[in-house]
């Protein structure tokens, strides 16, 4: 199974040394198992998916005046429609 972490090879890549409690380390381990994974590519996956959404957290998007407002008003109207219907009438896959 191919990774992430198990493409990157060759002088980009760096040691990060970490200390782990036995307790995490061995949940780590199985995780990392379960996945097709050792342990350093299942860490630097989950720590770059980790970094990703971080930084999508922080994404600015500057619109002009015109924009910002045609957005507003759409978030203000009550949602509506074919798509909207159906979705409010789908029970919750865990309350079947």
């Amino acid at each position: 199974m191919t990774s992430n972490a198990a493409a990157r090879t060759g002088s980009d890549s760096r040691h990060v040394n970490l200390r782990v409690p036995d307790k995490k380390r061995a949940m780590i381990d199985r995780a990392a198992r379960i996945a097709g994974k050792n342990r350093s590519e299942f860490m630097i996956d989950a720590a770059v998916a980790a970094a990703q959404d971080a930084m999508l957290d922080q994404n600015l998007l500057l619109v002009d005046r015109a924009t910002y407002d045609k957005f507003v008003e759409m978030l203000d109207k009550p949602p509506s429609g074919e798509g909207f219907e159906r979705l409010v009438r789908v029970q919750a896959p865990w309350l079947e």
